[in-house]
C-alpha cells in the first residue's frame, strides 16, 4: 500500500469513529481509538509508533470523555 492510500484510509477511519457515542465511556473509547491511530502515524514519522499510539490514545480518550454532550431534562 502506498503512503498516500494508507493516510487516506486512516483519515477515513478516524472520521468514521469521531464523535461516536452518547455516554462518556463510549466517547472515551472512540476518542482513544482515533487518538491511538493518529498518534501511531505521527509516532511512525518521528521514529516510535508505539509511544505515539499510547500518547495519542490517552489524549483522545480524555478529549472524547470531556466533550460528551450534556443532556438537559426539562
Amino acid at each position: 500500500m502506498s503512503r498516500i492510500s494508507t493516510l487516506a484510509l486512516c483519515a477515513a477511519l478516524a472520521l468514521a469513529t469521531a464523535a461516536c457515542g452518547e455516554t462518556p465511556g463510549e466517547r472515551a473509547l472512540t476518542g482513544g481509538a482515533t487518538g491511538a491511530g493518529g498518534g501511531a502515524l505521527v509516532g511512525a514519522a518521528a521514529g516510535n509508533p508505539w509511544a505515539g499510539a499510547i500518547v495519542g490514545g490517552l489524549g483522545g480518550a480524555a478529549v472524547g470523555a470531556a466533550t460528551t454532550p450534556r443532556r438537559y431534562y426539562y
